[in-house]
């Protein structure tokens, strides 16, 4: 009888065990969801921040609001957002740790171009925002061949 009670409570041991282990699963893979949904909000805001500037004219050096470089656009809009990026195009593609490939950006991603002199934020349907160059002003364009050919690395902000 003893053995039984001993088996017993081994099986109930395991059961125990077995369940906290499900539920840390849960948790993490739960923590893990909730990270993903909070970086897509804080990502379509910035993206948002960011559409509310278009026609806003490029200026070397300037962070807005009102007049914006390319680093500069995108620092804003994720500042706007809640989220702290570094000021520099190169800055910003080895400060954000979240490192990105082409195939796989999502809204808000950072796409570096130009040898990593430049920078724009994507906003989906294969299109990005930015704040080309002295005498334009901040627009939204396609990610076409040129883009795609000097892409050096894309990142994601807010992970």
């Amino acid at each position: 009888m003893e053995k039984i009670t001993t088996t017993s409570v081994t099986a109930s041991t395991e059961a125990d065990a077995s369940a906290t282990v499900a539920t840390a699963t849960a948790t993490k893979t739960s923590s893990r969801q909730s990270k993903a949904v909070r970086q897509r909000q804080l990502a379509r805001k910035a993206v948002e921040t960011a559409k509310k500037q278009l026609g806003d004219p490029y200026r070397w050096g300037a962070t807005g609001p009102g007049a914006f470089d390319c680093s500069g656009l995108v620092q804003y809009a994720w500042r706007k957002a809640g989220v702290d990026i570094p000021r520099t195009t190169y800055s910003q593609l080895s400060g954000v740790k979240k490192k990105v490939s082409w195939s796989k950006l999502k809204p808000g991603d950072l796409i570096f171009t130009s040898g990593g002199g430049h920078v724009g934020m994507y906003v989906g349907k294969g299109k990005m925002i930015h704040s080309p160059h002295t005498g334009a002003v901040v627009r939204i364009d396609k990610l076409d061949a040129y883009r795609k050919s000097s892409f050096v690395g894309a990142v994601r902000p807010g992970v």
